[in-house]
């Protein structure tokens, strides 16, 4: 009974209870049209995520195919560039130099040309005018031409011990034959006639030398084919048929005597030769004297009208040595060649021998000056190369006044009253007169 009960009570026993945690807020159920939602949501981002990396793929196989495409082309291209560069660079290398020489020489050969015509017509000038004018008794071209290339050569320098000297005797020396042969050639012996023919001769002379230098330069540089030759050559032409060219147009100025900008030292001192007494102190140089506020004056120009420079070396110290004349002070005028930028007929104030040349008169004036312990003074009218050997300038003639002033304040600053005074008109006196 006790088993049986015991059984009993073992299977009437009642189950367990089972024991679950309280529900949270989120353990809620949704309701279902979310829970539809939700599915809906998760199966569309599937599909979406499906279908991206469906589309990915493609794209990435694009993308590769098109780097692939690029990277072809860029190499390609790059080997373009790098072949053309080589290639001009080798080009370059080979024919560079012979390119530029090629332009140097068409340049250099255009002014050359010019240079022949500005030779030719001095030349036909100087023959004209000797024909013309000088009367001259036969043809001479002839002997023109042996005037061109006529040369005067210069003593060795290696020395210098009385080299000025030499210098003087072989330039006088070339003077006076030029002068005597130009004498002869003409009938009409005037000595502006000379002087004008002298001058003409001295133009046609130095553009044939000018023009037979560039000439060798050129065919020396073509013939070598040297290119730093041709290029210094090239870069001087623009000078070169600068100066050519002002050359060239004191032709005119010569031949109708008309007075030129270099000579406007002679035409200020001229003024104050007016009415004096005029006597010949050198070779083509005369002297007169006047008195300004106490002052005795001395002037000294080269004999005009004649196309001359005179030699005012010897005659300054022809007035100090033989003369006796012990100035207190030598006031040289001159032109002197303005710098680009500067205008025309300026005038500047200095010290110092005041003459241009080959070196020779201003060595004789400073030796005297030195030897007698007289300070040497400058004013200079400031022109061009161009305007100093063609006709006077309406400025450079303005100019003479204002100088006048000038001069005579320097006389009443650097003298006084009982002193005598040597000043010097310096430059081409033709067309001025005493």
């Amino acid at each position: 009974m006790l088993l049986s009960s015991e059984r009993t009570r073992e299977v009437t026993m009642p189950a367990p209870i089972s024991i679950r945690p309280p529900r949270t807020q989120t353990d809620v159920p949704a309701p279902k049209s979310f829970r539809d939602s939700s599915k809906k949501r998760i199966l569309y981002s599937k599909s979406r995520t499906f279908k991206f990396e469906r589309g990915r793929g493609r794209s990435k196989s694009m993308s590769s195919g098109l780097i692939m495409a690029l990277q072809l082309g860029s190499d390609t291209t790059s080997l373009l560039y790098w072949g053309f560069f080589v290639a001009l660079l080798v080009f370059q290398m080979l024919y560079a130099t012979r390119i530029q020489v090629y332009f140097a020489l068409n340049d250099i050969g255009r002014g050359l040309t010019k240079l022949k015509v500005m030779k030719d017509k001095a030349r036909k000038e100087a023959i004209e005018y000797i024909q013309n004018v000088g009367k001259a008794s036969g043809d001479p071209t002839q002997r023109v031409d042996q005037f061109l290339d006529y040369v005067t050569i210069m003593p060795v320098d290696m020395d210098p011990q009385g080299i000025m000297g030499k210098i003087d005797h072989v330039v006088t020396t070339s003077n006076d034959r030029v002068r005597a042969e130009v004498g002869a050639l003409i009938t009409q012996n005037s000595a502006v006639t000379v002087s004008i023919s002298e001058n003409l001769l001295e133009v046609a002379t130095s553009l044939n030398q000018v023009h037979k230098i560039v000439r060798h330069y050129y065919l020396l540089g073509k013939k070598t084919n040297s290119y730093f030759t041709l290029v210094q050559l090239q870069m001087l032409m623009p000078m070169i048929i600068q100066e050519a060219d002002a050359l060239l147009n004191a032709v005119d100025s010569f031949k109708v005597g008309q007075p030129v900008g270099d000579g406007v030292g002679p035409l200020i001192v001229s003024r104050l030769m007016v009415g004096k007494e005029k006597r010949a102190i050198a070779k083509d140089t005369v002297m007169a004297t006047t008195e300004y506020k106490g002052r005795k004056l001395h002037i000294i120009k080269a004999e005009g009208p004649m196309a001359y420079v005179g030699q005012p070396g010897v005659a300054i110290r022809k007035v100090v040595e033989e003369l006796g004349v012990k100035p207190s002070a030598i006031i040289m005028i001159d032109a002197a060649l303005k710098l680009e930028g500067e205008k025309t007929g300026e005038i500047a104030e200095g010290v110092g021998a005041a003459i241009g040349g080959i070196g020779v008169e201003k060595f004789q004036i400073e030796e005297e000056a030195t030897k007698t312990k007289i300070p040497l003074y400058a004013i200079l009218v400031k022109q061009s190369i161009l305007e100093a050997i063609t006709v006077m300038r309406k400025e450079i003639a303005e100019a003479s006044d204002k100088v006048i002033q000038v001069l005579n304040r320097v006389i009443e600053e650097k003298t006084k009253e009982g002193d005598d005074v040597l000043v010097a008109g310096i430059g081409n006196t033709l067309g001025v007169a005493q």
